[in-house]
């Protein structure tokens, strides 16, 4: 297989999984309470993300300095944190919609870096402008679902931004699988006790679909989608890798169709394309790597994608 045939399949994969990882939360949501689930998805991707790295990279890479344990701890709260809220916030929002609003983040990492200084071209404060207002059809009272879930969505999408803008700032450590790993098992110690001291699971009661989605989202959200992604960063322009971004939404659209059979209206067509074009020009401006998706997107865990 050429060069060019492994690169178009890395990125096929990241569009494709990690655009579904917002059916995946949807159906591990159906039965499976969602903070427990999003903690023990989290623990148990670390788990395995730590064995993988040991097993390809060696130990030595999981050894980090304190200060970089304590970045990879930071960033893990507020990644999957975001992740946890969308998991609470999709069984009320549609995938489609729950995805568009979270497709958004580069919109407010470039608000963030303006925020702290930093001085983005003209045209992609432009595109933050006309991209909100995008997002403002999205989130309406009559926007399709509950405006307080529309509005725990946008929140997990400023946590997502918040959590990639510091980790291009924070002392990470520098193997990046070693950092997804921590990551993942520092948001994971937060969640699952949070999750078993707020609701009591009863694996009895969860349904064969949820407990596919939730497992779906451990190995191909987390595993493969993440291992394809890195790939990608060594082998591919950024500019090219940063197109899932705005690609990722149209599959989560597409899956949510398909599966759920979930409806569009104008207004959700309008904000998608201002949204979603708004989005394209800042990541090929920039060249934005949104490292939220990396854990999901999780993640993402960094979707650490969701």
């Amino acid at each position: 297989m050429s060069h060019t045939s492994k690169v178009w399949v890395a990125l096929g994969t990241v569009y494709v999984i990690w655009g579904s990882t917002y059916l995946g939360i949807k159906l591990a949501g159906e039965t499976i309470p969602p903070l427990f689930a999003a903690g023990a998805r989290f623990v148990a991707a670390g788990l395995l993300m730590a064995a993988f790295t040991a097993r390809r990279r060696g130990f030595r890479v999981l050894r980090v300095r304190p200060v970089e344990l304590a970045s990879a701890a930071l960033v893990g709260l507020l990644l999957p944190g975001a992740n946890a809220i969308l998991f609470v916030a999709e069984r009320h929002v549609a995938t489609g919609l729950a995805s568009l609003i979270i497709g958004a983040v580069p919109l407010w990492i470039v608000l963030m870096r303006t925020a702290t200084g930093d001085r983005p071209p003209a045209v992609a404060l432009a595109s933050v402008v006309v991209g909100f207002g995008g997002l403002a059809l999205l989130v309406r009272p009559s926007g399709g679902a509950p405006l307080w879930a529309l509005l725990l969505v946008v929140g997990s999408s400023v946590l997502w931004g918040t959590g990639s803008f510091l980790s291009s700032r924070l002392p990470l450590p520098r193997d990046s699988f070693a950092a997804t790993t921590y990551e993942m098992l520092a948001g994971g110690a937060v969640l699952l006790p949070l999750g078993l001291a707020t609701t009591s699971p009863h694996v009895s009661a969860f349904s064969a679909r949820s407990i596919g989605g939730w497992f779906y989202l451990v190995t191909f959200g987390s595993l493969v989608g993440y291992t394809a992604y890195v790939w990608l960063l060594d082998n591919a322009p950024i500019g090219t890798v940063a197109t899932y971004a705005y690609v990722n939404p149209v599959v989560a659209i597409a899956l949510g169709a398909i599966v759920l059979h979930e409806r569009l209206t104008w207004a959700i067509g309008v904000g998608a394309l201002l949204v979603l074009a708004c989005v394209a020009v800042v990541v090929r401006r920039e060249a934005i790597p949104p490292e939220a998706e990396a854990i999901g997107a999780g993640t993402a865990e960094v979707e650490i994608r969701v």
